[in-house]
């Protein structure tokens, strides 16, 4: 692992892979929803059949909803906003409760689950429906 290791405010490292002056500088995620890391390029989560960005959870749930999955209520994870396909499936979809922490890596979970349905870009080349 080659790069440099920063500490936050609280103390806590992380590993900035290709540091850059402005991975240093940004602190705020430009859009919500979008990756945070210093220096990450943001990203957003698409629906492809209407091409929509896809804003909050709500807009999340009701895409979701259309393809099959349900809110899953697990009281032992209260911190966490979770979907599933079914009952007896194993399928599950976790996600932050605030929609700010909603990272690239949450966005590509659902793009695996629902290969033809949602896509990971680039905000600039999203044309939000």
């Amino acid at each position: 692992m080659s790069g440099v290791w920063v500490f936050d405010k609280n103390g806590v490292a992380r590993l900035i892979s290709n540091p850059t002056r402005e991975s240093f500088e940004c602190k705020d995620p430009p859009y919500p929803g979008t990756a945070t890391a210093p220096g990450a390029r943001p990203r957003v989560l698409v629906y492809l059949p209407t091409n929509q960005v896809i804003r909050s959870y709500a807009e999340l749930e009701q895409r979701l909803g259309e393809l099959g999955w349900s809110r899953y209520r697990n009281s032992a994870e209260p911190d966490l906003l979770q979907f599933h396909r079914s009952h007896d499936s194993a399928h599950l979809i976790s996600l932050p409760k605030s929609f700010a922490k909603f990272k690239p890596m949450h966005m590509y979970d659902i793009v695996v689950k629902n290969r033809h349905f949602f896509e990971v870009r680039d905000p600039k080349s999203s044309h939000p429906s």
